[in-house]
């Protein structure tokens, strides 16, 4: 009874966390639309709150990996589900550091890429949106994760043909713009296409995951 006690303690702190990669996502899209149509102050909330998160999340992970190392539950899984968090917190720090990429740097970004800039942000966390329910499932229904992450497969796709718009519309039809801020503008593309890079490497790992949960 114990035991099993604290395998659903940790079982709701996994759901935490995951949660808390959601509000992440939330954050950084509004950050991004906030930074494209230059509402600083909005922006800089978005920043406080991405670092308040990315604090409270980054000390959930670690209690949640010291009960992993230092508890029996889950212990089956325990390798597959620390290699998952490793990837999870790759798409925690590309959420984190692009956004405060934007304000480090501030990238000149000509409003007419507004609209392709927020498709791709749009298309990228949506990759990510879709495999935090299917982490999520992996530990009550394992074989609903297939179906859940089939959606992180086609949205990274979209991601990617839309980081390829911009770069293409960058380096061929807009002249104007010096060699540096075309490579700023591929720069931060690419920083936003490997959000949904990341999420297909998650949705990688659930898929083996779940086929061994299922055996």
């Amino acid at each position: 009874m114990f035991g099993r006690k604290k395998a659903d303690k940790l079982v709701e702190d996994i759901d935490r966390y995951f949660d808390m990669i959601d509000q992440s996502v939330l954050v950084f899209k509004e950050g991004v639309r906030n930074y494209l149509y230059s509402n600083h102050e909005d922006f800089n909330g978005n920043l406080i709150k991405m670092s308040s998160i990315d604090s409270d999340a980054g000390v959930l992970r670690r209690e949640i990996e010291n009960a992993l190392y230092t508890q029996t539950a889950l212990v089956r899984s325990r390798a597959d589900i620390m290699r998952l968090f490793e990837k999870t917190r790759n798409i925690t720090d590309i959420l984190n550091d692009s956004l405060f990429q934007f304000e480090i740097e501030t990238p000149f970004i000509p409003s007419e890429l507004n609209s392709e800039f927020m498709k791709l942000t749009e298309f990228s966390t949506l990759a990510v949106e879709s495999v935090v329910p299917a982490a999520k499932a992996y530990f009550k229904a394992p074989e609903t994760v297939p179906d859940k992450i089939s959606r992180a497969y086609f949205y990274e796709k979209e991601a990617v043909k839309y980081s390829q718009t911009i770069k293409r519309k960058v380096f061929h039809n807009m002249p104007s713009l010096k060699l540096s801020e075309k490579f700023h503008l591929r720069y931060f593309a690419l920083h936003i296409e490997n959000l949904a890079k990341a999420a297909e490497n998650v949705a990688d790992q659930l898929a083996v995951m779940s086929i061994r949960r299922t055996l």
